[in-house]
C-alpha cells in the first residue's frame, strides 16, 4: 500500500481513445492499437505500417507500469489496448520473490524492473526508499544516460517515490502527476516531442481499487479499463509522432506486485507475487507467450533495443527477452505431471521426475516412501513448488527460469517413508573438452539451510571416480562459475549434485552450461 489512507475512486472507461487509434497508420506499435482496436469491434489495414517500419529507423521504447494489475484481469474486466500489446507482441506471467527476500510490496517491484535487479541486490526492501543500493544498481534511464547521453529520457510517475527516488537525477525528466489522468497527459506530451527516446510511466489508481475494494471487486475492473485507455492514450501519441514512420518502437507493459480477491499484497501467496510481461515492437514476435521472462529482464530489454552494449547492461540480473535461450530443464515442459501427493497445489501440472536426455538422477541412497514429487532430485516450475507451502523460502528461488532441477527433503519428509535421509545426485550430461585445459561450469542456485544437510559439486573427467569441486556450507542465491583446471589429454567431463538432508531445506539448480578452452 502506497500511502497511510486510500480514497476510493470512481472510474468508467469509453472506446474514445480505441477509436482514435484505429484511425493511425500501424506498424510495430501501431499492430498492437489493431489489436486493441479488432477486440473493440474496430477494423484497421496494418500492411501500410508494416512495410513502412521494415526500414531500420532510430529505436525510442515506452515502459508502462500498472500498479496492481493482475495479468487475469486483463481479459476478465475488459482491457483491449492491453490486450491487444498481448497479441501483438511476446508476454509472460512471472512471479516474484517474497520474504525473506523482500514483500511484495510497491517500492522493491519498481526497483527491480527500473533496475534488471533482485531485492537482495538492489537494496530495496519496502517503500521507505532512503537505504537503497540503486547508485550502485541504477535505472535503466540512467543506463542510457550515462551511456548514450545524447538521448533524451522520461520518468512520470502518479507515486511520486518512483520520480523522487527510484529514477536517478541523471535523467532528463522526472514529473509527478497527483492522479493517473495528470500522470497520462504528462507523459503523452513528451511522447509527443521529437527528442524524446525512452519513457516511463507508472499508473497507480488500479492499486488504489485493489485496496480499497479487492481485486475481486467491480471497482478494481473498472479501474483497469481506466488504466487501459490511458494506456491507448500513450500510445496514440507514439503514433502520431511526426517522425513515427522512421523509428523502431518497444512498447513493455508490467506490474510491481499482485492483489488479492479480497485486497492487499505485501505476502508470500501467488496472488500477490503475480507479475508479468508484455513487450511488442523491438523485433519481439506476435502472440508469443513464454515462461522463462522475469521482470529483471525489462531493463536490459530495452538497453538492448537502444543498441547499448553489454558494458551499459553490465551488474544486471536479467537479460534482453531476445536473447533468452531455453535450457534442457525447460525442454521438460510438455512432459510436466499433475500432483500426486501434493493434493493442496490443485490439478496444476507442474513436476516431472524423468531427467533430460543424456541428465541421469542417482537414487540408490534414498529410503523407500516420502511425497513423491520430491523423492530425490525432480524438475518443477516455480508456480507447482511454490504452492506446495507458502512463506518457508522458496519464493526466494528467482533467478531461476521455467522449469529448473530441486531436491527438497523438507517437502520429501512430510510423508511417511522408510529410515533414512533424504540423499539424491544429480548428474549431467558428458560433455566434450578435447584436450582443453580448463573448463568452467556455470549454473544459477538457490540453496536454503534448515538442519542437517549437504550440498556438494562433483568433478567426474574421463569416466575416472567423481571429486569435490565446490561444497555449500551456507545458503547462496546466486550465478554460480565453478572452474577446473583439466589434465593434458582430457576429453570429457561430467558434473554431479549431490544433496544430503534430514527435514532440512532445498537445493535448486537451474542453467546449467558448462564451456572449455585453453
Amino acid at each position: 500500500m502506497h500511502r497511510q489512507t486510500v480514497a476510493s475512486t470512481a472510474m468508467s472507461l469509453t472506446l474514445s481513445t480505441v477509436l482514435t487509434v484505429s484511425t493511425l497508420t500501424v506498424g510495430p506499435v501501431g499492430g498492437a492499437l489493431k489489436a486493441a482496436a479488432e477486440g473493440a469491434g474496430i477494423s484497421a489495414d496494418p500492411v501500410a505500417g508494416r512495410e513502412r517500419h521494415r526500414a531500420v529507423g532510430r529505436a525510442k521504447s515506452l515502459v508502462i507500469g500498472v500498479d496492481g494489475l493482475t495479468f487475469s484481469s486483463i481479459a476478465a474486466a475488459g482491457a483491449p489496448v492491453i490486450d491487444g500489446l498481448r497479441r501483438a507482441g511476446t508476454s509472460a506471467r512471472t512471479q516474484l520473490y517474497a520474504e525473506p527476500m523482500a514483500p511484495t510490496l510497491s517500492g522493491p517491484g519498481w526497483a527491480s524492473i527500473l533496475s534488471g535487479t533482485w531485492p537482495d541486490t538492489h537494496g530495496v526492501r519496502g517503500n521507505d526508499l532512503s537505504r537503497d543500493q540503486l547508485a550502485a544498481h541504477p535505472d535503466f534511464l540512467s543506463r542510457i544516460e550515462r551511456a548514450a547521453p545524447r538521448l533524451e529520457t522520461a520518468a512520470v510517475a502518479t507515486w511520486a517515490p518512483i520520480v523522487e527516488d527510484l529514477a536517478g537525477p541523471l535523467v532528463d525528466r522526472r514529473l509527478h502527476g497527483a492522479e493517473d489522468e495528470v500522470t497520462a497527459r504528462r507523459a503523452a506530451a513528451l511522447l509527443g516531442r521529437r527528442a524524446t527516446d525512452s519513457v516511463f510511466v507508472q499508473l497507480d489508481e488500479v492499486d488504489l481499487a485493489g485496496h480499497a475494494h479487492g481485486a475481486a471487486s467491480s471497482e478494481y475492473a473498472a479501474a483497469v479499463r481506466a488504466a487501459d485507455s490511458l494506456v491507448g492514450d500513450l500510445l496514440a501519441a507514439v503514433e502520431s509522432r511526426p517522425t513515427f514512420a522512421r523509428e523502431r518502437w518497444l512498447v513493455v507493459v508490467t506490474t510491481d506486485h499482485g492483489h488479492t480477491a479480497e485486497g492487499g499484497h505485501g505476502g508470500s501467496s501467488a496472488a500477490e507475487r503475480g507479475s508479468f510481461v508484455i513487450a511488442s515492437g523491438g523485433g519481439l514476435p506476435a502472440g508469443a507467450v513464454r515462461h522463462d521472462v522475469r521482470v529483471v529482464d525489462i531493463a536490459p530489454t530495452v538497453l538492448a533495443h537502444h543498441g547499448l552494449d553489454r558494458a551499459a547492461r553490465r551488474g544486471s540480473e536479467g537479460s534482453p527477452i531476445a536473447e533468452l535461450r531455453p535450457d534442457e530443464f525447460d525442454a521438460l515442459r510438455p512432459r510436466l505431471r499433475g500432483p500426486v501427493d501434493e493434493v493442496a497445489v490443485g490439478d496444476r501440472p507442474g513436476w516431472t521426475a524423468e531427467p533430460p536426455p543424456g541428465w541421469q538422477v542417482v537414487d540408490a541412497r534414498m529410503p523407500e516412501g516420502g511425497t513423491t514429487e520430491w523423492r530425490g532430485w525432480t524438475f518443477a516450475t516455480d508456480d507447482f513448488w511454490t504452492a506446495t507451502d507458502p512463506g518457508q523460502g522458496r519464493e526466494t528461488n528467482v533467478r531461476a527460469r521455467d522449469v529448473f532441477a530441486v531436491a527438497d527433503s523438507d517437502e520429501w519428509d512430510d510423508a511417511p517413508h522408510a529410515d533414512g535421509r533424504f540423499d539424491s545426485t544429480l548428474v549431467t550430461p558428458s560433455y566434450p573438452v578435447l584436450g582443453d585445459r580448463r573448463a568452467v561450469l556455470r549454473f544459477v542456485t538457490t540453496y536454503a539451510v534448515d538442519g542437517p544437510q549437504s550440498a556438494r559439486v562433483l568433478v567426474s573427467v574421463d569416466g575416472a571416480d567423481p571429486v569435490p569441486l565446490r561444497s555449500y556450507m551456507r545458503p547462496v542465491n546466486a550465478a554460480q562459475a565453478l572452474r577446473i583446471d583439466l589434465p593434458r589429454g582430457a576429453r570429457a567431463v561430467r558434473f554431479l549434485f549431490r544433496y544430503t538432508g534430514v527435514n532440512s531445506a532445498f537445493w535448486v539448480v537451474d542453467r546449467v552450461r558448462v564451456r572449455s578452452g585453453r
